[in-house]
């Protein structure tokens, strides 16, 4: 879902060389706390700021994909206190007892917390885990090229103007579930039938499908090289930021809102250290600060009063309430139905 930022790479793996013999001021030995985490994805300053006022320093790693975070956690080789999952691998997480419940007796500032991003299927409750960022999936548009009204939804890609226009996700839940709501169904369907008449459809977009891609859509959209792309919002703001002749568009049709999250691995030798992380990122200036620095949605309400108007005043980043209700979490969905997802995603990108 998010790209690997290589100057934050860079800078964790100096940060934790620096820091590997870093003392308190008493001569005490720091303890360390292991953070694994999507790259570019903090204020490098905000772990500064927690070292300093903690007992601990920071051994911040990063990566590229679900995927290679859950293989270093069966893994077992580095003891990480804190990881950043996004929602849709939660559940897998814990069915593997690779977290731990949270003890929420050790938690402060909860309460900033955006209540409609809690208590969802894919951790009932937040036993395991805390929204970190949030976001959704969409439209980016150059307006130099495509007037903007003419896209409300999911299904006016199909439109025969847009010919060769479009860069499209290469990501099997998100594409396919792209097709799945345009024609009205959920873009977590475990119906054979949906996913097939989806897969069809998905075919019929062809014409119009410039290239698939992940990383490169950004540059592509930055540089005008593309009328339309597929993204993901936090995506779009940072290339809004580069050309301001894009807009991001949330479908009217349904979108995905998802969550990337707070959970402490089983593996964990230093959960204090994690508690302390956490909770000293939920403080809402602190979680404006990130806001800022990242460029995606807090989930944290007490922050955004903290934030500049322009950002509160985006609906594409901060979609109105009709459009909220539209949008669907990414749910984890068993194997079998997952086989099917690639399928018919793989059939669509064959018949390019």
């Amino acid at each position: 879902m998010i790209l690997v930022g290589v100057i934050a790479a860079l800078w964790g793996i100096r940060h934790h060389l620096e820091q590997s013999l870093q003392t308190t001021a008493q001569g005490v030995e720091r303890q360390p706390l292991y953070i694994f985490n999507w790259g570019d994805y903090i204020d490098p300053e905000l772990i500064t700021a927690f070292e300093e006022e903690s007992n601990y320093r920071v051994i911040y790693e990063t990566f590229d994909s679900n995927d290679a975070m859950e293989a270093k956690l069966k893994q077992g080789g580095t003891p990480y206190d804190l990881v950043f999952p996004s929602e849709s691998i939660v559940a897998r997480l814990k069915n593997q007892n690779l977290l731990k419940p949270l003890d929420y007796s050790r938690l402060e500032g909860t309460e900033h917390l955006t209540p409609w991003l809690l208590n969802h299927a894919f951790d009932p409750g937040n036993q395991y885990s805390l929204p970190y960022f949030w976001g959704t999936f969409g439209i980016m548009v150059n307006t130099e090229q495509v007037d903007p009204a003419t896209i409300e939804n999911w299904s006016d890609l199909w439109k025969p103007e847009f010919k060769n226009s479009i860069l499209v996700l290469d990501g099997h839940r998100e594409t396919l579930g792209m097709a799945l709501q345009a024609r009205g169904y959920s873009l977590n369907s475990q119906d054979s039938g949906e996913l097939a008449i989806a897969g069809t459809y998905l075919k019929a977009l062809s014409p119009n499908v410039r290239a698939v891609l992940t990383d490169e859509i950004k540059p592509l959209m930055r540089l005008g090289e593309a009328p339309i792309g597929m993204g993901y919002s936090g995506d779009a703001a940072s290339v809004i930021a580069d050309n301001p002749n894009i807009v991001y568009i949330v479908p009217k049709d349904g979108s995905a809102v998802w969550t990337d999250n707070f959970a402490i691995p089983r593996t964990s030798k230093n959960e204090a250290g994690a508690y302390a992380f956490i909770n000293f990122m939920l403080r809402p200036e602190n979680a404006a600060k990130n806001a800022e620095y990242v460029g995606y949605a807090t989930p944290n309400e007490s922050a955004k009063a903290l934030l500049p108007q322009e950002t509160l005043d985006n609906p594409a980043f901060n979609p109105p309430a009709e459009i909220l209700q539209q949008l669907e979490h990414y749910e984890f969905l068993p194997a079998d139905i997952i086989k099917e997802f690639n399928e018919q995603f793989l059939g669509f990108k064959m018949a390019l």
